[in-house]
């Protein structure tokens, strides 16, 4: 998967089309990220044990990997991922702009 937690964001396609945040969680084996403040849902929850109060929840819902894609960090643009060796290393290059992630 090519987007890893903390990565900067924004979103292609679906109702929060345009929108950037931050990867909360990457999920690799179900193929979906958590992105801060994109796809909130309103979770109804009950009161559970002392000092829980109940009520509705808005929190963000995981988002699949192929409606997001990476902005690169010197343009602000979206860009593909692509990787090379360097050193023995495996690195993340933004393809527009070629800079190392």
């Amino acid at each position: 998967m090519f987007v890893k937690s903390g990565d900067k964001v924004r979103v292609m396609t679906g109702k929060d089309r345009g929108k950037e945040g931050t990867v909360v969680t990457a999920m690799p084996k179900q193929n979906k990220v958590i992105v801060e403040g994109i796809n909130m849902i309103k979770k109804h929850t009950r009161p559970t044990g002392m000092g829980q109060e109940g009520g509705i929840v808005e929190k963000e819902a995981p988002i699949h990997v192929s409606n997001v894609q990476l902005v690169d960090p010197s343009t602000g643009e979206p860009t593909r991922v692509g990787y090379k060796i360097e050193d023995g290393k495996k690195v993340r290059y933004a393809k527009k702009s070629g800079e190392a992630l």
